[in-house]
């Protein structure tokens, strides 16, 4: 079998071998592909991995001997699943390999607001413990999370372990979301969550009916003293109307790890914007996570070759 791994530098910059995949196919890892590159580098494999490559029918078509598309990731929507189908294509997906990393980046971000060690350390790292009068000080408010309300709109594996972990911290939970469970935190709509909650966690996925659910009119049910957490999906956000309440101090601050636009562009509205937090799509990246996500990638490529594929998106 002839492997092809388009954007290998995404899973794997360097510290991750990927030495089992060699024991199953003839390998070619590239660690990045632009899109012109990508029918010449698929070429006559048999299967190829990718992460963010966008895989058209136009590329399927120039490529008849490809059997197999693997996505490191969870979410799939990169690939053209009918134009898969109609070439007979096995396509596999990654789920459920990053929830405690998603979960506890979440929490990096609650933390970060409740008790602003990045703030205070830039302060001593300045000097100004060494001039300060007195034993301590804080240049910004200090929160305790014990009885504050986490507002979770999706109550998926990552909702459901935020809630465990919100719950260590003595918080009220409450949820809304399309498939209720059972022994799960008081279920409210979705404007209600945003009205009573301290804080509010995005976690479910985007669809038609999600997509720019963060808008002016519903930022303005928001509490002046609330956070929005955002590690789920950039398009959940009308991001020019996220910059505008902020400017204005409509809410406390915002902490995303993901954008409409990745990488981010340099006319992003939220770029520099008042109490906005912003990481680079890395609550997925840590070393245990990635390795998590190349073992079950490496499952669902032996299931292929064994004629009985897992993991399958169509």
């Amino acid at each position: 079998m002839k492997l092809v791994i388009l954007d290998g530098h995404a899973v794997n910059p360097g510290d991750l071998p990927w030495d089992d995949f060699k024991n199953l196919a003839d390998i070619t890892v590239y660690e990045r592909s632009k899109p012109e590159e990508v029918i010449s580098r698929i070429g006559d494999a048999d299967a190829v991995f990718l992460n963010k490559i966008n895989i058209t029918k136009e590329i399927l078509d120039a490529c008849p001997n490809l059997k197999y598309i693997g996505v490191l990731a969870t979410g799939y929507n990169v690939i053209d699943l009918d134009a898969a189908r109609s070439h007979n294509i096995t396509v596999t997906n990654i789920p459920s390999y990053s929830t405690d990393s998603v979960a506890q980046h979440v929490f990096s971000f609650i933390l970060n607001f409740t008790n602003q060690v990045s703030l205070h350390n830039a302060s001593v790292q300045n000097g100004d413990w060494i001039r300060c009068p007195d034993f301590c000080y804080w240049n910004a408010p200090l929160t305790e999370l014990k009885g504050k309300t986490l507002g979770i709109f999706g109550y998926g594996n990552i909702g459901k372990r935020v809630s465990e972990i919100a719950k260590v911290f003595g918080m009220n939970i409450i949820c809304s979301t399309r498939t209720p469970k059972e022994n799960m935190p008081p279920m409210v709509s979705f404007e209600e969550l945003l009205s009573k909650s301290d804080f509010v966690s995005l976690h479910a996925p985007l669809t038609d009916k999600t997509k720019n659910i963060i808008n002016k009119d519903t930022l303005s049910l928001m509490k002046k003293s609330a956070y929005l957490i955002n590690t789920a999906r950039g398009g959940f956000v009308v991001e020019k109307d996220l910059a505008e309440c902020l400017k204005k101090g409509q809410i406390a601050g915002y902490a995303a790890d993901v954008l409409l636009e990745e990488p981010m562009s340099k006319d992003n509205p939220l770029l520099n914007a008042p109490n906005c937090v912003i990481t680079p799509h890395i609550a997925w990246a840590p070393l245990e996570t990635r390795k998590r996500l190349q073992e079950i990638a490496l499952n669902n490529l032996k299931a292929f070759i064994s004629g009985k594929p897992v993991n399958v998106v169509t």
